[in-house]
């Protein structure tokens, strides 16, 4: 691929608000509830996080395992062993086809994501640490917008005009690690980029607590990110944050940090003209 420019969009929290406003503790609570959860010991978001989701994330976030998997296992060996697998697949396939039936594209990201998409010298891609399902959905959320995606894993020629989606689970290796990058360029033969633009929330948006605390580990993960990419691109790196602020995440303010996100990305990448003094 000879794009000169990489433009690299976060999915939970930026592309997808909903993905991140799926975990907020009261809505977690009525989700595990409304599948039968709650029932099966995983009533609160403590149990949720503390026996499901942290001590599984790396093996279910850089491996095709699957989150189905993962979280069956855990209701049967840590939780409730005794309940029949009958209640479990269902409760579990309930709760995961509503967490990625959700975790939709904003449709305000659709004409910067087109332009990215439609510009022969830029490769845009969205870059996740997920479960594996999450690359089927994503692909198939950008499509219904009318953009054209694949996995980095599924390419096999040089195509243009395309989004490209790394997951975690794909690449073997969290976006925090050099690893990532390194086989998202092998992938995509990124030999020749000269700038990169990434845009991200670094966990912003998917945390309900402390502004401040969490405005602390965002500035660690953006420093970590912007020095990964520089290593192993050899390019310059500048960073687009995306976050919302917990009392204003409602849709109409939404849509308008989606739309002024985009015109900072539209004038990064493509810079007005200027005009000439006589």
């Amino acid at each position: 691929m000879k794009s000169e420019r990489l433009v690299i969009f976060d999915y939970s929290g930026t592309l997808s608000l909903e993905a991140a406003l799926f975990s907020r503790p009261e809505r977690l609570v009525a989700e595990l509830k409304g599948c039968g959860l709650a029932d099966l010991g995983i009533a609160t978001p403590e149990v949720f996080w503390a026996e499901i989701v942290n001590p599984t994330w790396q093996e279910g976030s850089t491996t095709n395992i699957g989150y189905e998997n993962i979280m069956k296992r855990c209701i049967r060996e840590r939780l409730n062993p005794d309940v029949t697998d009958r209640e479990i697949d269902r409760s579990v396939s309930s709760f995961v086809a509503k967490y990625f039936g959700t975790s939709t594209v904003h449709p305000q990201w659709r004409p910067i994501l087109e332009r990215v998409a439609g510009d022969e010298t830029i490769c845009g891609v969205v870059a996740t640490d997920h479960y594996c399902e999450a690359t089927g959905y994503i692909v198939w959320y950008l499509k219904s917008l009318g953009i054209d995606a694949l996995s980095v894993e599924s390419i096999e020629t040089d195509v243009t005009g395309h989004f490209y989606v790394a997951n975690s689970a794909d690449l073997g290796a969290h976006k925090a690690e050099r690893l990532f990058w390194e086989r998202l360029k092998q992938s995509l033969s990124l030999e020749a980029v000269t700038d990169i633009i990434i845009v991200d929330d670094f966990g912003f948006n998917e945390t309900a607590g402390d502004a401040y605390a969490t405005l602390v580990k965002v500035d660690k993960r953006k420093a970590l990110t912007e020095s990964l990419l520089e290593e192993t691109f050899s390019a310059p790196v500048e960073t687009v944050l995306f976050t919302i602020e917990g009392s204003d995440d409602r849709e109409g303010n939404r849509v308008a940090k989606i739309s002024e996100v985009s015109d900072m990305i539209t004038d990064r990448l493509w810079p007005p003209q200027k005009r000439s003094v006589y």
